[in-house]
């Protein structure tokens, strides 16, 4: 049977439940008519499930955009922009977009022709200083001023020569050689992929909701798990959100930039008494209730809820286990004590 059929005939009891209440105003019990009408108990088709014990949890849903990891104690941050620390000429690129570098790698080197002379000037200088103090003809100052000159035209040299500050993978390499740049200059970008942050930011009444280390599920076409690792201590007075983050495991499928849908778990009930979220109904006096169905007849019993999940609803009441058979498609408008038949859907 249909449940629009199901839903109809429920309707028609009603209508005749409320059409005998009416007869049996207006005539009086010397009706014989309705007298014999009163004795015919009304059968409505509905479909059943069965209370059951299930762990629930309560959400918060959001979005959140995936970036690099932020620095924290003891660790830089998971993203770095690479920028010439002096004025120059790039001569030589030995990254691309994509490549693999490791901490310590050289990535560009810029024109050092001038400094290369400086330094060997320098280091001349301090050679003939150092010979000279062993003769006794110079001072001991003019010997430590000559070596302080080396050491900075190697340190000035040494600034043409741009190594990456961390491992990761070059996000951004938009430089080619013989371009002028400055430290103003991005050079290129590097991200450890490794190392990637859920950043979520949530109103402020549901971020109160949130603790560290709560679950966070990520809802993509990669379904990931993380946890998360920050909340924030103040509220954007702007948009009255508070920042949240989620530290995302390695190799995750994610990329920086992305954005995704999520809900951050609140609250977990192991074992809780669940019905179908479609069994819970609002009588005429305005209470969730039941029908839970004894025999061939329903007994409506008020409920009180509490966390929805998978189509399931936390239900209390009296009398209420696991294992008892309630109505859910036929509920809604369905009188206490009313006679059914029940049908598989």
């Amino acid at each position: 049977m249909s449940r629009k059929k199901i839903i109809i005939g429920a309707a028609v009891a009603v209508c005749g439940a409320a059409l005998v209440a009416f007869l049996k105003l207006h005539h009086g019990g010397g009706d014989a008519a309705v007298s014999d009408e009163e004795t015919v108990p009304t059968v409505v088709s509905v479909e059943t499930a069965q209370l059951k014990r299930a762990t629930l949890r309560g959400y918060v849903n959001g979005f959140g955009t995936v970036a690099p990891a932020p620095a924290a104690a003891g660790q830089p941050a998971a993203t770095s922009r690479i920028a010439a620390p002096i004025a120059g000429t790039l001569v030589v690129s030995h990254v691309a977009e994509g490549q693999r570098v490791k901490q310590g790698d050289l990535l560009f080197e810029l024109d050092a022709r001038a400094a290369i002379v400086a330094v060997d000037a320098a280091r001349a200088a301090a050679e003939r200083q150092q010979r000279l103090y062993a003769q006794q003809n110079t001072s001991l100052h003019s010997l430590e001023d000559a070596r302080s000159q080396l050491a900075a035209a190697e340190a000035q040299l040494a600034l043409l020569r741009i190594t990456a500050p961390l491992s990761g993978t070059v996000t951004r390499a938009g430089v080619r050689p013989g371009e002028a740049v400055d430290p103003t200059t991005v050079l290129a970008e590097i991200t450890d992929l490794d190392r990637l942050v859920l950043a979520v930011d949530l109103p402020e009444p549901r971020a109160a909701l949130v603790r560290l280390g709560s679950p966070v599920e990520i809802q993509s076409d990669r379904p990931v798990t993380a946890a998360v690792s920050f909340i924030g201590a103040t509220v954007d007075p702007a948009s009255g959100t508070v920042a949240v983050r989620a530290a995302l495991p390695r190799s995750n499928g994610l990329l920086p930039g992305e954005f995704v849908r999520c809900r951050i778990v609140i609250a977990e009930h192991a074992d809780a008494l669940a019905a179908p979220a479609e069994s819970v109904v609002t009588d005429s006096d305005g209470r969730s209730v039941l029908a839970v169905v004894k025999g061939d007849e329903v007994t409506l019993v008020p409920v009180k809820t509490d966390i929805a999940d998978i189509g399931l609803v936390e239900v209390s009441g009296p009398g209420l286990a696991a294992g008892q058979s309630v109505v859910t498609v036929g509920a809604y408008g369905l009188p206490d004590k009313t006679r059914v038949h029940v049908v598989t859907p």
